[in-house]
């Protein structure tokens, strides 16, 4: 790391150089001292502060700043410190230019071909043929061109080249707005990310970009670090570093042992203020992006993040320090990746029909061209009996181009490239309203997923309530108070102790601040909990500041910081007298447990034992959380003087407490959750509450929301029960047990993170339904980052969420808000309707136009569509329609049916029925129109017209009726499941009804005025309104279409499933909804049993093969390690002292069920690769019921293993 940063010096000497000169002026350090102090780590780097500067309060003054009232906040020296130690931003790469996104278009295959074509076609036309001798050549020429005629035949190719060019720009400017608006959203999320500097003295919040050398920032719990620095203060901070160093361990950070924090690392625990020493591209971080070049697009900086996250995660759960480990961690990363970022369930179903369809346009466009060829030369050569002229050659290749420009154009209108069009439209348009409805999107598919969600599992503080916590009843002198008791009712001893424990023993960033408006609340900052605390405080008439100026933070002895782990958390503090004084806070049933005294009525101690708890708990805790309040136990300890503990026992220390109150806090449930609920359940989504919250209160909100009914079959369960329930004797998870837990839990209470991963995990893995399960999560704190990645869809709370969890997740809630969810599913199906109202359009268009071309090149040897007007048609259909089709808003109509599954088909049966009746009616127009249009409409007829002859009126009202047929029918495809009215909101879409009313004006100046270029002669009144009365009749009929039952259809076949059977690994096949009568699904279910057994059978036998070979290979050579179990058996990597406090016996980011190949569980009843299993020697503070030690693997594990790695 060291060496990297080094090097970048030496890239970049000459700024460096010219930068030094205007150090010396202003500040006592200059930019590549920082940069080299920066570089060093531990005991060198305090060294190295010690020999320059003295301690850090030397650097703060050097940096001209006080590590106690921060910068201040004058502009002219900010900017002066921008100036010299550079912005706290790293650019990001250039974006693709305009042209680059044209180049880029231009490599479509289908427009190369048309190119190519009209190239071809443009020279042949130059190229005049000599004149006497087209007499031998036949009538090929025609009788009636004259000179002009003869010019214009350059015409038809300048045409086609210059569609090509429309539809290049079309789909280069999409990319090009795309481009811009993900860098909006990223410059957006990057903007709204605040850090906590002090300036003035004052603690504000300031955006990442305003951070500059020498600010004073506060570092706590959740954050990620947006500049290097040097710590001034701090208290139990540990630190992840595994994004800058791949080390899993959390790096334990204090002013006098390591204080070097480096940007881009997360704060896994703790607090405390450093003194910022390099931003931008001069910290740790910027070094590596400017190694990387020009910084990396920022998209991917995201990414990475997200990736180190998640390996981090990952590895923090399985103690693995070797290379080896830093591998297998890669390999669990991209796995863990692919399924979920790389191809979409919508992509990967539009892919495969997209390749359908082309595969079939191709076929056809070969056979039309084949069969004018042959059809011209058995006509000209054999049936006039003609010789090949040398002359005539130019003559005859001229037609052969122009079959070739029809076969091309019957590819042309076959291809549906309007498809990928249609898709970024439509989750474009979507992300951009989406914003509106508070959803920030990070990956622009996870819109598309939400539409398939069958679960959300959701935090309760801050989600489902409103995050604004008070304190209601309190247990304080053995008096349960239901509401605030009157100062004078408390002995000053209890409330001089209470106001103590709660104004110290809490994050002094936490606060309550006067209102902003008047008659508002107060306003809460800092964790919401603490604020309830402090509110309490307030409310006995009494002020937490000046307890806090009497011990400011730098004066706290000693802080255990909350995590998830403690659920609690403790303050040390010296006492006048010399002793000690330790003030606890935490979850009522965790600290009850630690307490041996309590205070009574006047103030004075006596002993607490269990009977005495239970008591408590029975009387006071429970009927407290059946009210639905979080209950806080508020405790403290002395050590008298010269009786100092070992600090870092922190399980000696937290003991033998004094219990001062318990208090009840309520979080009220926000009023429209409820119905966001009720609308969540009507869709088929399960709602399931997952909190760290008691199971009581737990119980309690969630019948208030509405998430369990009474009369209902559920479960709720604490974190202990679902483990016990999941678990085997081994205490490994097994699938099965899961999935006899999962479909009835609603209510998931007092649960770890690492609970939380596995029941999303259980969720998605299960095989047990008919569908396999989407699920969505929502988080907010650090420890919801492994269950936010392995969700389908992450959402993270935008106001109280930490950068851990929003670099974790998918989608942010910017207000925090359950409703938003419900909107994020309306807005998901919407996309996902768009699309199929598309299709339905697009295929209708196609079906018709290929088989025009086709049959009428046949028959007439010469397309009535002509090659230019079908460009036109496929730009209305692809671009246009697209536009118009894909940004329809999405009604509320949309939260009435289930969820598709990820095997749903695109185009659904009623979709394939209006496909196959428009086509049928269109094409009955067309032909009838080809063939007895003339005597109709009384004109010449425009078949068999010779090479380059005039533009007929009956092949222009052929054109014309055609395209008012599509501009009616893609009226009728705004409905797609088989409604009525399809008109029903068409205001509502402004661009809907501009894109058609546009068409048909440009369709008009086509035909009076297009003339040449686009075939087309000017109709007479009358023939547009019979032009127009077919169209409408597409309305018409399509009610005739809607009137025939799908039921009765039973030969339509649905297309564009999901993944095949082959390519399928998660996604059990599954049943099409309404659309599959009983027969075919049993038939079907016979067939997934027959595959499923194939695949038992072929993993089995690979296993023992396996199996075999690696025995063999270990006997001879040792260091084969099969799989990261034997691997971690050997001796050499067995870790007596990872004392870590997150429990390894949960099952985590390691996902190699993915690998299963959904087979049945092998011999071994190990199904989740624990460490237990593979003889790792575990002791963890945490979990006492991890067998301390355990034999090595069984040879039946490695087996197992092998099955895995498989």
């Amino acid at each position: 790391m060291g060496d990297m940063a080094n090097s970048s010096i030496e890239f970049h000497p000459k700024p460096q150089q010219q930068r030094e000169a205007p150090h010396a002026g202003g500040f006592g350090c200059t930019l590549a001292e920082l940069r080299t102090l920066m570089e060093l780590r531990g005991a060198e780097a305090l060294q190295k502060i010690e020999e320059t500067y003295g301690d850090v309060s030397g650097l703060c003054r050097r940096l001209k700043t006080s590590p106690t009232v921060g910068l201040a906040d004058n502009t002219n020296d900010l900017e002066k410190r921008r100036q010299i130690y550079g912005q706290n931003f790293i650019p990001p790469k250039q974006p693709k230019t305009f042209l680059q996104l044209v180049w880029e278009a231009l490599q479509d295959v289908t427009l190369i071909i048309l190119e190519v074509a009209a190239i071809v076609s443009l020279g042949l036309s130059f190229y005049a043929p000599p004149g006497e001798e087209s007499e031998a050549c036949g009538n090929v020429s025609g009788g009636t061109e004259d000179e002009g005629e003869a010019e214009a035949g350059w015409i038809e190719g300048a045409a086609i080249l210059l569609s090509v060019i429309c539809v290049v720009l079309v789909t280069a400017f999409n990319d090009w707005s795309k481009e811009k608006q993900f860098r909006g959203l990223q410059s957006r999320i990057e903007q709204e990310q605040k850090f906590t500097v002090i300036r003035n003295g004052q603690l504000l919040q300031v955006p990442v970009a305003a951070l500059v050398v020498g600010d004073i920032a506060q570092v706590k719990y959740g954050d990620l670090l947006p500049a290097d620095g040097v710590l001034i203060q701090a208290n139990d901070l540990k630190i992840d570093e595994s994004s800058l160093t791949g080390e899993s361990d959390h790096v334990r950070k204090s002013a006098d042992k390591d204080p070097m924090l480096l940007s881009g690392t997360h704060v896994m625990e703790g607090s405390g203020r450093m003194v910022v020493t390099a931003v931008g591209v001069n910290s740790q971080t910027g070094i590596i992006f400017t190694l990387l070049g020009a910084g990396g697009e920022e998209e991917e900086k995201k990414d990475k993040k997200a990736k180190r996250q998640d390996g981090a995660v990952a590895m923090e759960m399985q103690p693995l320090k070797s290379a080896e480990g830093g591998e297998m961690e890669d390999r669990e990363k991209k796995r863990a990746r692919a399924p979920k970022k790389e191809k979409s369930v919508l992509q990967g179903k539009l892919t495969k029909l997209a390749v359908q369809i082309g595969k079939a346009g191709l076929v056809m466009s070969a056979i039309t061209v084949i069969i004018l060829v042959l059809y011209f030369v058995i006509e000209t050569f054999v049936v006039e009996g003609r010789t090949w002229l040398a002359e005539c050659t130019p003559v005859y290749v001229q037609y052969f181009v122009k079959f070739f420009i029809i076969g091309v154009t019957v590819l042309v209108v076959a291809v549906p490239e309007g498809l990928p069009l249609a898709v970024t439209i439509s989750l474009a348009y979507s992300v951009k309203k989406m914003m509106k409805d508070n959803n920030l999107v990070r990956h622009l598919d996870a819109c598309e997923t939400m539409g398939n969600a069958t679960a959300i599992c959701s935090d309760k503080t801050g989600t489902l309530t409103t995050n604004r916590m008070t304190v209601v009843q309190s247990y304080l002198g053995d008096t349960h108070y239901k509401e605030i008791p009157a100062p004078s009712a408390l002995t000053p001893k209890i409330l001089d102790l209470l106001v103590h424990a709660i104004s110290i023993n809490s994050a002094y960033t936490t606060k309550i601040l006067p209102p902003e408006k008047e008659g508002a609340l107060p306003r809460q900052v800092g964790n919401k909990t603490e604020c309830a605390l402090l509110g309490f405080v307030l409310d006995l008439k009494r002020d937490f500041q000046p307890v806090r100026e009497q011990i400011p933070e730098d004066k706290l002895y000693k802080v255990y910081t909350f995590n998830s782990v403690r659920k609690s958390m403790s303050t040390v503090i010296r006492m006048p007298d010399g002793g000690f004084r330790l003030f606890s806070k935490g979850a009522s049933e965790i600290l009850l447990k630690k307490c041996t005294n309590i205070l009574n009525s006047n103030g004075e101690l006596r002993s607490f034992r269990p009977r005495d708890r239970d008591d408590i708990v029975r009387k006071i805790i429970e009927p407290m959380a059946c009210d639905g309040l979080r209950t806080i136990c508020i405790a403290y300890r002395d050590f008298p003087e010269g009786q100092e503990p070992d600090w870092d026992n922190e399980n000696e220390v937290v003991s033998d407490l004094t219990c001062i109150a318990v208090v009840g806090i309520e979080d009220p449930v926000r009023p429209e959750v409820p119905e966001a609920i009720r609308k969540c359940q009507r869709a088929g989504i399960t709602v399931r509450m997952v909190t760290g919250d008691n199971i009581n209160t737990a119980r309690a909100i969630a019948a208030k929301c509405g998430i369990i009914q009474p009369g209902e079959d559920f479960l709720c369960l604490e974190g202990k029960e679902f483990n016990r329930r999941i678990r085997n004797e081994k205490g490994e998870i097994e699938q099965e047990r899961l999935d006899k837990v999962w479909p009835k839990l609603r209510v998931l209470a007092r649960s770890s993170p690492t609970d939380k991963h596995t029941l999303v995990k259980g969720i998605i893995d299960s095989t047990s339904g008919e569908q396999r399960q989407v699920v969505a999560v929502t988080g907010d704190g650090t420890n919801d980052g492994p269950a936010l990645k392995k969700a389908d869809v992450g959402f993270a709370m935008g106001i109280a969420g930490t950068d851990v969890a929003k670099e974790a997740s998918d989608i942010i809630l910017t207000d925090d808000n359950f409703t938003s969810i419900v909107k994020a599913v309306m807005w998901g199906r919407n996309v996902y309707d768009s699309i199929s109202k598309f299709l339905q359009f697009q295929l209708t268009v196609n079906v018709v136009a290929v088989i025009v071309a086709f049959t009428g090149a046949c028959i007439t040897q010469d397309s009535p569509l002509k090659a230019v007007q079908m460009l036109w048609v496929n730009l209305i259909m692809d671009t246009f329609a697209s536009l118009a089709l894909a940004t329809e808003p999405p009604t509320e109509s949309l939260l009435l049916r289930k969820p598709y599954g990820r095997d749903k088909p695109l185009i659904s049966r009623t979709m394939m029925k209006n496909i196959l009746g428009h086509a049928v009616y269109q094409l009955a127009i067309i032909f009838t129109l080809l063939f007895v249009g003339e005597l109709f409409f009384d004109i010449d007829s425009g078949r068999n017209a010779p090479l380059h002859s005039p533009p007929s009126e009956h092949y222009t009202i052929i054109f014309n009726t055609f395209v008012m047929m599509q501009l009616f029918n893609e009226i009728n495809a705004r409905k797609i499941h088989g409604e009525r009215n399809v008109f029903d909101g068409i205001f509502s879409n402004p661009i809907f009804c501009t894109i058609v009313l546009g068409t048909f004006g440009i369709q008009i100046v086509i035909v009076q005025f297009g003339g040449k270029p686009f075939s087309c002669s000017p109709l007479s009144t009358e023939q547009w309104l019979w032009c127009l009365f077919v169209g409408v009749g597409e309305l018409v009929w399509g009610q005739v279409i809607a009137t025939i039952p799908t039921s009765q259809l039973k030969c339509l076949k649905e297309a564009g499933h999901g993944p095949g059977k082959d390519e399928m690994t998660d996604e059990e096949l599954a049943e099409g909804e309404e659309e599959i009568d009983h027969a075919e699904r049993e038939l079907r279910r016979g067939q997934i049993l027959w595959f499923r057994g194939l695949n038992r059978i072929q993993t089995q036998i690979r296993v023992v093969k396996a199996f075999r070979s690696s025995l063999y290979e270990g006997l001879e050579k040792p260091e084969s390690k099969t799989s990261i179990h034997n691997f971690m058996a050997t001796p050499e990597f067995l870790i007596n002292d990872y004392t870590h406090n997150i429990p390894l016996i949960d099952d985590t980011d390691v996902d190699e069920n993915e690998e299963r190949l959904r087979a049945p569980p092998p011999p071994s009843p190990n199904q989740n690769n624990n460490a237990i299993d593979s003889g790792i020697y575990l002791t963890t503070h945490v979990t006492k019921s991890a067998t301390s030690s355990v034999s090595p693997s069984s040879p039946r594990s490695s087996l197992h293993s092998v099955e895995t790695a498989l």
